[in-house]
C-alpha cells in the first residue's frame, strides 16, 4: 500500500512513517501541495495523508488543491489538532474523508486507515509477518516458530499480530483492549498482563531467542528485536567511552 504524505515537518513524517511501515505501508513525503499533485498525476497511490495547521482550518483556500482531483477516488485523511466542529465540517465538505489528531494511538491510527481503505475498496492485503524465525499468517490464523505451528487462542493470535506487525512501537493498554477484545471499554490491566505472560511463555520470547516483549508502566508494551536494541545501546555508549578515554589522557 502506497501513501502520499503532504507533511512538511520531517520529524512528524518520520514518526508517521515508522508507525505505518510496521503495518506494511510505503510512505512518500511531499513538502508542498504542488509537488504532491504532480506526483499524483504521474503515479498511483492508495491513500493521501495531509497535515494542516489550526490556522489553515479557517482558510478555505487551504483545501483548494482538492479541486485538482476531479474524478479521483483516492481517499484523503487530514492530520490536525484542536479542530472545531465547523472546521472539521469544512474539511469534509471540501473532499477530505477523515480528520484525525496527530497524537492518535499508533494501533488505532493504523486501524482507522485500514477501515477507510476497506470502505474505498482499497483493502490492505498484507496478512503475513516474519521476524526472527517466527511467521504469523493473520488470515489463516496460523503462527509458526521455525516451521512448527504454535497453538494460540484467537485473542493470543490477535495480540501476537499487534506486536509482530508493529515492532519497536509501544502499544498502550487501551489500544490492546480495543484491538483484541473489540470493545471500547477498559479491560482490566491484570487481564492484559496475563495474556502477555502467556504469549511470552508459549512463544519463548526472550533475549536468547532475539525477540522479547518489554513492559513500560507509563507506555504499555512493545515487541523488541534484541539485536537492534543491543546495537542502539552500543552506539549510544560510544561517545561516553571516548570522553572517558580523553579524560584519562588529559
Amino acid at each position: 500500500m502506497r501513501i502520499a504524505c503532504n507533511i512538511r515537518c520531517n520529524s512528524t513524517f518520520h514518526r508517521v512513517q515508522e508507525v505505518l511501515a510496521g503495518a506494511g505501508f510505503d510512505c512518500t513525503q511531499f513538502i508542498t501541495e504542488s509537488a504532491m499533485i504532480r506526483a499524483l498525476r504521474r503515479e498511483s497511490y492508495d491513500l493521501i495523508l495531509i497535515e494542516t495547521s489550526a490556522e489553515a482550518h479557517d482558510d478555505r483556500s487551504a483545501y483548494s488543491w482538492l479541486n485538482c482531483r476531479t474524478g479521483e477516488s483516492t481517499p484523503v485523511v487530514m492530520l490536525s489538532e484542536n479542530c472545531t466542529a465547523t472546521q472539521v465540517a469544512a474539511a469534509l465538505e471540501a473532499g477530505v474523508d477523515e480528520v484525525m489528531g496527530r497524537s492518535v494511538d499508533p494501533v488505532l491510527f493504523v486501524a482507522r486507515l485500514n477501515a477507510i481503505l476497506r470502505r474505498c475498496n482499497r483493502v490492505n492485503t498484507r496478512g503475513v509477518v516474519e521476524i526472527q524465525g517466527f511467521m504469523l499468517d493473520r488470515d489463516a490464523c496460523i503462527f509458526l516458530d521455525r516451521g512448527e505451528q504454535v497453538a494460540l487462542t484467537r485473542r493470543e493470535l490477535d495480540m501476537a499480530w499487534l506486536f509482530f506487525s508493529s515492532p519497536g512501537i509501544y502499544l498502550s493498554r487501551e489500544a490492546i483492549s480495543v484491538a483484541v477484545w473489540g470493545v471500547d471499554i477498559d479491560i482490566a490491566s491484570r487481564t492484559i498482563e496475563q495474556h502477555v505472560y502467556k504469549l511470552r511463555k508459549k512463544l519463548n520470547l526472550c533475549s536468547e531467542r532475539g525477540v522479547r516483549i518489554r513492559t513500560a508502566y507509563s507506555k504499555g508494551y512493545r515487541l523488541e528485536l534484541c539485536e537492534e536494541i543491543a546495537q542502539q545501546e552500543k552506539l549510544a555508549a560510544v561517545p561516553l567511552r571516548k570522553t572517558h578515554m580523553d579524560l584519562m589522557c588529559s
